[in-house]
């Protein structure tokens, strides 16, 4: 017998529950489909259906893609130009804000009902309006129905700084689940070190990353995140065609493809799950609709952080150190005007 297995045998025998760690194995599910634009309820209507899919496959976690709920406005352009408005883009907004939903709402409620009925933990891309701001949302449901709370996307990209506003530091969640700790990060915002350290330091350990980026260079940030956090990576983009956009003048096709067939390509998924190893188990799917399956054995975790945690024992917090502010920012505050006890009031005339 060799030295090595001499002291495999010895530690095996002297650590109490060495032999027998089982892992917990939880089995998570992306949607990779397409909203049904300018129909918030039909839309509902697609999702349980997948979501039934996945359940019924033993799903436990299922993702949604970035602004499911609503539609991610590819293409569009609001007849926005530098110094520039039209009347036809201010009708496209109305349009989308129709579409948008208010959270909590009935949509919400809806959804909730969903994942109680199949018994899901869920998290659904969403435009959310707050009056006449849009936010790009993620939404977090418990498997017992319950609405967990919402990650509002904290900074949109390019001219969706001119639809979308901008989340700020209360809406950071991570949610200790049965399943694992849960959180999200939206599209670009997955590029930003900080909001991923952030994540990091609240332990996340189930990293989902709705996206509208469909590149194959965002398979190379999705792995990179993986690693760099110890935990599992569930990426979930929209599949789409021309067919699935409403006919508009003023869209601009998409340079995935030349082709503008209804037939085309206009968003090409690529919904990949990661395992904190940087293992791919399943997807990238660039093909279709569908779903993404995948059995998450939650020891990666630990096999991963033996040597590298980035908020743990591979940090300087003596050299480096990351403060957030998770205070609410809002526009205006109502301060009300303190009401006097009676015996303190001044004297009323009679």
């Amino acid at each position: 017998m060799s030295g090595s297995e001499e002291m495999s045998k010895a530690l095996k025998a002297t650590t109490p529950g060495f032999p027998d760690m089982p892992s917990t194995i939880i089995r998570a599910t992306i949607v990779q489909a397409s909203t049904v634009y300018n129909d918030t309820p039909k839309t509902i209507e697609k999702a349980e259906g997948f979501i039934a899919q996945a359940a019924s496959d033993g799903a436990q976690l299922v993702v949604f893609p970035e602004a499911f709920i609503a539609g991610y406005p590819r293409g569009y352009r609001f007849g926005i130009g530098v110094g520039v408005h039209n009347v036809d883009g201010r009708d496209c907004f109305r349009k989308y804000h129709a579409s948008a939903i208010v959270v909590p709402g009935p949509e919400v409620d809806k959804l909730a009902e969903i994942a109680r009925k199949y018994k899901v933990y869920l998290v659904m891309g969403a435009i959310e309006k707050d009056g006449y701001t849009l936010y790009c949302t993620a939404l977090f449901f418990s498997s017992e129905g319950r609405f967990l709370g919402k990650h509002r996307k904290v900074m949109p990209t390019s001219l969706e700084r001119c639809i979308w506003g901008y989340g700020d530091g209360s809406t950071i969640p991570v949610y200790d689940t049965p399943l694992g700790k849960l959180g999200a990060a939206i599209c670009w915002e997955n590029r930003m070190p900080l909001l991923r350290t952030s994540l990091y330091g609240k332990g996340i350990e189930l990293y989902c990353a709705p996206t509208a980026d469909g590149s194959t260079e965002w398979q190379s940030s999705m792995m990179h995140i993986a690693l760099e956090g110890g935990c599992f990576v569930l990426s979930a983009c929209q599949f789409c065609l021309r067919k699935d956009f409403p006919d508009h003048a003023d869209y601009l096709y998409t340079d995935w493809y030349d082709d503008q067939s209804q037939e085309a390509i206009v968003s090409q998924g690529g919904s990949v799950i990661i395992s904190p190893l940087g293992k791919i188990l399943a997807g990238p799917n660039f093909e279709s609709e569908g779903l993404i399956t995948a059995d998450l054995d939650l020891g990666d975790i630990a096999r991963a952080k033996l040597y590298f945690d980035s908020v743990g024992h591979y940090s300087r917090p003596d050299i480096f150190n990351l403060t957030v502010n998770e205070t609410p920012n809002k526009p205006v505050t109502f301060v009300s005007k303190s009401v006097k006890k009676e015996d303190d009031s001044e004297p009323q005339d009679k």
